[in-house]
């Protein structure tokens, strides 16, 4: 069935001159079958050849937008074109540039969000590598280690769940609950599932549409994005207490308990204490190994240094967050309706 929806997909760009072109192309393959289609290009400020790129393909397709917005956040990029597209669309559509799309990726999530009912229609992530320790963040990031079973990462089941990877939102009511909060530099699609639920909105995971996802390339690159989830989630939790999970409480429990158990080895002078720091690298080795029989590959020895990674630097940010951070307020470009 064909829907008449006006629907606006919101790209936010920063430094992403080797995916956009695909992206972007990929997307407008759809204006036939969804004539009131249109994609919105929100830069923050690349430093590459984003948006270049981005505006030949605009002078090519006249239903591609390019703008630039001083916030670099995600958040903003994506209120921006909520604002802008509010009263001419009725969907809007996230797509992050760091990312690849199935084809019909946008006409099956308006499907969905019509036959569901939803507020928003959230997808599985299944991480991609390209190279070697790609490769080891994206194998491990879909397992119980890298991900503590969360549903949007590499989940097989449809259905209405707390929060999800963002794709499609019903454009009135993103506005009516006032849009991603900008004090959140990132978590901020999880802190905005809570305020959707509260206002009466569902959530619905639609398992059979799914994005590839291309993790970070380097070490430090990942450990800066962990540590942003980490903080992020405190912030969220501060917000709504009623959102923690003891998935996101394990990670910081664990880096406080084998901190603990560090100490007081040094300090009464044995090794016993030293049992729950063996046990996790033993688990950590363990994953190497597994990950690299299973796909066949020396990169899966990464797998466990990737998780260590990812551990320390989101159990550091939420730490870090919740013991210093104040409860953030409501920032939003988008204005409370009367």
């Amino acid at each position: 069935m064909q829907y008449n929806d006006r629907v606006v997909v919101a790209i936010p760009t920063f430094n992403e001159a080797q995916n956009i072109e695909t992206v972007i192309r990929t997307i407008a393959t759809e204006k036939a079958e969804l004539p009131g289609l249109e994609i919105a290009v929100i830069d923050g400020g690349s430093r590459d050849e984003t948006v270049a790129i981005a505006r030949r393909i605009a002078n090519e397709l006249p239903f591609v937008h390019v703008f630039s917005h001083p916030g670099e956040w995600i958040s903003a990029a994506v209120n921006f074109a909520a604002a802008f597209w509010t009263g001419k669309a009725d969907v809007m559509i996230r797509c992050d540039a760091h990312a690849h799309y199935p084809k019909r990726f946008v006409s099956r999530l308006v499907k969905t969000l019509h036959e569901t009912g939803a507020a928003s229609v959230v997808v599985p992530m299944d991480s991609v590598g390209r190279d070697g320790f790609e490769k080891a963040v994206a194998w491990v990031s879909d397992t119980p280690m890298g991900s503590g079973g969360s549903a949007h990462r590499g989940g097989h089941k449809s259905g209405f769940i707390d929060h999800g990877h963002h794709a499609a939102f019903r454009l009135e009511n993103f506005v009516a609950v006032r849009g991603y909060d900008e004090a959140f530099i990132c978590n901020e699609d999880a802190e905005l599932d809570c305020r959707i639920r509260a206002a009466g909105g569902k959530i619905y995971l639609d398992a059979n549409i799914r994005v590839d996802y291309y993790p970070r390339k380097t070490a430090k690159a990942l450990w800066k994005q962990y540590f942003k989830y980490g903080l992020g989630r405190s912030q969220t939790i501060k917000r709504h207490s009623e959102s923690v999970r003891l998935r996101q409480v394990a990670v910081p429990g664990h880096l406080l308990f084998t901190l603990f158990s560090c100490m007081a080895a040094a300090v009464a002078h044995s090794a016993l204490f030293l049992a729950w720091p063996m046990l996790y690298l033993a688990m950590l080795a363990a994953t190497s190994l597994a990950v690299a029989v299973k796909h066949r590959s020396a990169c899966g020895l990464l797998a466990g240094p990737a998780a260590l990674i990812m551990h320390t630097a989101w159990g550091l940010g939420f730490l870090r967050g919740f013991l210093f951070l104040e409860p953030s307020v409501m920032v939003t470009a988008i204005p409370a309706r009367s």
